[in-house]
């Protein structure tokens, strides 16, 4: 019997001069078995954050519930907004406390606070790296190669995000583990919106404002 963790995927993060990207493919696999091919990797904890995982879905939507709610939390009992970097070291002590029992998964945390824009990345420990862009997942070596040779911290978010598409396609091409589709989550200044498209053709199939 197979012990093997459907924790492949590709999931990539970057901070941008004016914002944050997020993405990921929507496939999940078991082996050389595809589960889903609709599975959310990336998710908004609120107005000026969010999240995104390579790794056991639920555990995934475990992590996002509780540090949604701790972070709200703060927010009440303090009566002003947590920062990122805060936020990022939050989702850190949560999995460092479940060290003995992980939560299989690796995080990017990204978003806006008061002294800017922030990118974050942990793995099933809680160790907390800061980075100007990230990739996580089986994926991630050839999607990293494109982001390396390609990203500029002043290119635009709309550059950003199709540089973003073009590394998760790639990867797909070569990664069984990752494919069906592209989750973006796009931060400004201002708002968090959603973007959705097919991954072969990167057409786009869909675009929500995210909730508040």
């Amino acid at each position: 019997m197979s012990t093997e963790l459907p924790t492949g995927g590709t999931t990539v993060g970057l901070k941008l001069g004016d914002g944050i990207v997020l993405a990921s493919e929507k496939r999940l696999a078991y082996g050389y078995t595809i589960l889903s091919k609709s599975v959310k990797k990336v998710y908004q904890v609120n107005e000026r954050i969010g999240l995104a995982f390579a790794g056991l879905i639920g555990d995934m939507q475990a992590l996002v519930k509780k540090l949604s709610y701790y972070v709200n939390l703060y927010e009440m009992e303090n009566s002003s907004q947590i920062s990122v970097k805060s936020a990022a070291k939050l989702l850190s002590v949560l999995l460092y406390d479940s060290r003995f029992t992980p939560y299989f998964t690796d995080t990017i945390v990204g978003g806006r606070d008061e002294t800017g824009f922030h990118l974050f990345t942990l793995d099933a420990l809680g160790s907390l790296l800061e980075e100007d862009y990230v990739s996580i997942g089986k994926g991630a070596p050839i999607a990293l190669g494109i982001l390396e040779s390609e990203y500029n911290s002043a290119m635009d978010l709309k550059t950003g995000a199709e540089l973003a598409k073009k590394s998760i396609t790639q990867a797909a091409m070569r990664d069984i583990t990752s494919g069906d589709g592209i989750d973006i989550l796009i931060i400004d200044a201002h708002s968090v919106r959603f973007e959705s498209y097919a991954l072969r053709s990167s057409t786009r199939i869909g675009t929500k404002a995210a909730d508040s």
